[in-house]
């Protein structure tokens, strides 16, 4: 007569020694008190760490908000449609970044920047689609020249460029030396572009503007539209002869239009 397999079952666990079992228990009980251990440690962390750095709903709704709202994402892929030639700038490399919008928009985003370092320069060029409209561009601009967010801009006067008069920026509520950094934005309608960016090169406020006008100067088109190209061959056409590395002297003469002061009067008024 064959065995019930149910009476094996029960014969072979009878044959089990009293302290194999006993071992196994310990050794469950050790696990569980780790893992007890461990996710008190984990709260008492997450403790910690939000009393040092305190986020409130605001914080978070605002984050999400940026975050969702913008639709902005990197287009790693999208090959460079601008670039900017003969810039010769000693412990300075120049990196670019691409945005796109899914309503068409596009930003390629050069800067130039030591290692380790806040940019020194920089150039946005925004080809606007359907998206909605931003921060105004002062706006935008302030906060890219000062990445704390806490300043503000002011008009500082008027520079030529291979894309005609261009408006300058300073910032304002900053704690670096007035004019340190110079911005600049040029919308060109014609194509549908707004060109902004700022410069940080130069000593005195006349090499602070002319590295501003080189810098736009040089800013050339790889691949673009119709418009754009076009936009671009009119420009080189009034291209100065900025010159690598060109920097004018403090004794160099400004213009009543390109100067940093107002121009002087003579005779009465």
């Amino acid at each position: 007569m064959r065995s019930n397999p149910a009476l094996r079952g029960a014969a072979s666990s009878s044959r089990i020694h009293p302290a194999l079992t006993s071992f196994a228990e310990e050794c469950r009980d050790t696990v569980l008190r780790v893992l007890a251990y461990a996710g008190a440690l984990a709260l008492i962390g997450l403790i910690v760490f939000y009393t040092a750095n305190p986020l409130t709903d605001a914080a978070v709704t605002a984050a999400t908000t940026a975050e969702a709202g913008s639709g902005w994402s990197v287009a790693g892929r999208s090959p460079p449609a601008f670039a900017v030639s003969q810039l010769d700038w000693p412990g300075k490399t120049e990196t670019t970044e691409i945005l796109r919008h899914p309503a068409g928009g596009r930003k390629d985003i050069l800067r130039f920047a030591a290692t380790g370092e806040p940019a020194a320069a920089e150039i946005e060029i925004y080809r606007i689609g359907g998206e909605a409209p931003g921060p105004a561009a002062d706006a935008d601009l302030a906060s890219r020249m000062d990445h704390r967010g806490t300043a503000s801009v002011e008009t500082a006067g008027v520079i030529e460029t291979k894309f005609g008069p261009v408006q300058l920026f300073s910032l304002i509520g900053d704690d670096r030396p007035a004019g340190a950094c110079l911005g600049f934005i040029k919308p060109i309608e014609a194509a549908g572009l707004r060109i902004s960016g700022f410069s940080c090169r130069g000593e005195t406020g006349p090499e602070r503007r002319a590295a501003a006008a080189c810098l736009l100067d040089r800013l050339v088109l790889l691949s673009g539209d119709a418009a754009t190209a076009a936009a671009f061959a009119q420009a080189e056409l009034r291209r100065s002869g900025c010159a690598p590395n060109h920097i004018p002297t403090a004794s160099a003469p400004a213009d009543w239009v390109t100067g940093l002061q107002d121009p002087v009067l003579r005779g009465r008024l």
